[in-house]
């Protein structure tokens, strides 16, 4: 409630804006965009479900203040032309109607462009990538500069026209601005690069053009990297040197971090702590007395409450967790924090969607991004009874939807514990957030008193039959993947054996020692649940070796698990062995055939076998043979249809609204 939390709830100003609460949406592209660039009605659904939910300042995602040559992104707003102000417009009008301020970046993506979109070479402070293996730029020419820098100031004019009650430029990131700051990508030699001073001009040049279009009395807001975490890139010193020289006009610094090669530590990895990086947002303050956003992982309102205590930061932003959950600004006012869906940081069907897909966002956690949770103003017309098989995730999002439509339903878990792998992985220590998911459903489901729980009951067709469902929800999960290699099957998962499989290796967890210097581990399969294992002993010492079949490890993950893991490896030294194929395993080695055909045997203290997961279906062709008079519909979700990620399974729980009204149970 408010009273726990009193400094989130405490107003906020700055210049003319005043702020309710100091809960900040940060931020985020969401390829919602129209193909010409402007605003669409998705955004509108979006923004205004977050003002809705109490969020005291939204910033809108980057807007381009220069197409197409600063165009980031498949489908980025735009904000360089006259005629995308409408739109802005409505949106402004819809978080003033919620009691919310709104702010809009204004960018330019520089190197981060892409001429496959744009159909020109990007361009930048000089002739270095923006990121690893990444488009070669053309430098700037001075004109070309100081014709951006007019053109900063005309976006920030718009924004100002259109409602918006501040303006932030993007300062960080890898953009434009980002380039010209950066050592590792300013190599020029004119008044433009060498020296902090000359690297800071051109976002002096721009914050000050802002200022003189926007007047005296609005704020503007700077993105700042304060540490690009990146070796030969910006300290946090280095940020607080160059910052004196264009921090005059800045009315708040919102304190990020990390550059494209870092991205781990911009969009955070799941290990990172909540609020891990206030100490950067501190420093800019006690530094320049100016007021400071602080980001990273920020999901307990007990962590935000305390950092704003400390005075570490002024105002509180939170990105994908307002993706989560939108109403997490009123659960923490008016709820019950425990009710917060909470980000689990998986970066998959946001960061991932974007990045690393080009599609629109989505979240693991809310299958509505858009919409959400509309579904519950329905009800069913007449009695309807559900029968879940399986309680992880999948099943859980099935049985609390049914129910909070009407629906009776049974929910039958074999295990004890409901969450299913979820739960499981979360023990893995750098995968601990998982877990608030699952503890999320189950605490909804809990409390839906039509909502029947059955855990540690294995489910029969005569238990089945007795709850005479009209609908039965397969989602009993997957188990890990073994195929027939030669003495797989002899070795695995034994007692005393030095074989194991991911849920094994997730029992013993308490047994590994802190230190294993000396110790040799090998890892077979290069997906996620492998590099889990990977991130689980490198750390401690081990001399680990992870083997691939495909010609790269990784492969499938989101773009911020790609870099980070890629980045743990190079730290701690791990053998990296793609296109190379398990042949046989024995007592204390693997033996691999190599890309070039030889065989080799990689011997080792521990072994794990990774391989992927597939679908656990132990009573479904039963349930199929029993109820074949098409009168009770059967559904198959999650991992019981396919082993795929959270996401797909949540999706598909959801969609059992689909079904009831196919069905007629809805309007």
């Amino acid at each position: 409630m408010k009273k726990d939390y009193p400094k989130i709830f405490e107003p906020f100003t700055v210049k003319r804006m005043t702020l309710k609460n100091r809960i900040v949406m940060t931020p985020m592209g969401t390829n919602y965009g129209e193909p010409d660039g402007q605003m669409s009605l998705w955004h509108l659904n979006y923004y205004d479900l977050r003002a809705k939910g109490g969020t005291g300042l939204i910033i809108v995602e980057n807007a381009n203040v220069d197409h197409p040559l600063g165009s980031n992104g498949t489908s980025q707003i735009r904000i360089d032309h006259d005629s995308f102000m409408p739109r802005f417009f409505k949106l402004t009008e819809l978080i003033h109607q919620q009691g919310g301020c709104a702010c809009i970046q204004i960018n330019h993506a520089g190197a981060s462009a892409q001429q496959a979109r744009t159909g020109m070479q990007p361009a930048s402070a000089s002739d270095i990538p923006s990121k690893e293996g990444g488009e070669i730029p053309r430098p700037l020419e001075k004109e070309e500069i100081y014709e951006i820098v007019k053109k900063y100031g005309e976006a920030a004019k718009r924004a100002q026209t259109a409602g918006f009650d501040a303006v932030e430029v993007h300062c960080g990131h890898s953009y434009l601005i980002s380039q010209f700051l950066s050592p590792l990508t300013n190599k020029r030699t004119d008044e433009f690069g060498g020296s902090p001073e000359n690297r800071a001009r051109f976002a002096k040049l721009v914050i000050e053009e802002v200022r003189r279009q926007v007047g005296p009395f609005f704020p503007i807001f700077a993105r700042i990297s304060a540490d690009e975490f990146m070796e030969g890139g910006n300290t946090l010193e280095d940020c607080l040197e160059y910052l004196q020289y264009m921090q005059d006009e800045v009315d708040v610094f919102d304190v990020s971090a990390a550059l494209n090669g870092s991205l781990q530590y911009q969009i955070d990895s799941n290990n990172l702590p909540d609020g891990w990086r206030s100490y950067m947002a501190k420093a800019v303050k006690e530094r320049y007395g100016k007021p400071v956003i602080t980001v990273g992982n920020i999901r307990d309102p007990r962590v935000a409450n305390e950092i704003l205590e400390r005075g570490d930061a002024d105002l509180i932003g939170i990105g994908r967790g307002l993706i989560a959950d939108p109403d997490w600004v009123n659960k923490v006012e008016f709820g019950d924090v425990a009710d917060i869906r909470k980000c689990i940081s998986c970066n998959v069907g946001c960061a991932g969607n974007r990045i690393g897909g080009n599609r629109p966002i989505r979240c693991t956690v809310n299958p509505s991004t858009l919409h959400g949770d509309i579904y519950k103003k329905e009800k069913v017309k007449k009695p309807c009874n559900v029968v879940v098989v399986g309680g992880g995730t999948a099943g859980l999002e099935a049985a609390c939807t049914a129910a909070e439509v009407g629906c009776t339903v049974f929910l039958i878990e074999r295990e004890k514990e409901l969450g299913g792998l979820s739960v499981q992985i979360s023990k893995i220590p750098d995968k601990k957030r998982l877990a608030d998911f699952p503890h999320y459903q189950i605490r909804r489901a809990k409390n839906l008193k039509n909502l029947f729980i059955f855990t540690g009951t294995e489910a029969n067709i005569d238990l089945i039959k007795s709850l005479k469902p009209d609908i039965i929800v397969n989602s009993t999960g997957s188990l890990p993947l073994l195929p027939p290699i030669k003495g797989l099957a002899n070795h695995v998962d034994k007692e005393g054996g030095k074989v194991a499989s991911i849920l094994k290796m997730i029992r013993d967890i308490p047994t590994y020692p802190e230190d294993m210097t000396g110790k040799k581990v090998a890892v077979i399969g290069g997906g996620a649940v492998g590099l889990d294992v990977v991130e689980f002993f490198a750390p401690r010492g081990a001399e680990v070796s992870i083997v691939e079949m495909l010609p790269m490890i990784g492969n499938g993950l989101d773009p911020i698990t790609k870099v980070g893991t890629a980045t743990m490896m190079k730290k701690y030294g791990v053998h990296q062995r793609p296109g190379t194929a398990l042949q046989e395993v024995k007592a204390d080695c693997f033996v691999v055939k190599n890309p070039d055909g030889s065989i080799e045997d990689i011997p080792f203290d521990y072994g794990f076998i990774c391989l992927g997961m597939k679908a656990n279906n132990p009573i479904l062709d039963e349930i199929k043979k029993e109820f074949d008079d098409g009168r009770t519909e059967i559904m198959v979700i999650g991992d019981s249809m396919r082993a795929r990620r959270i996401i797909e399974g949540t999706d598909e729980g959801r969609n059992i609204v689909k079904v009831l009204e196919k069905r007629g149970y809805l309007d």
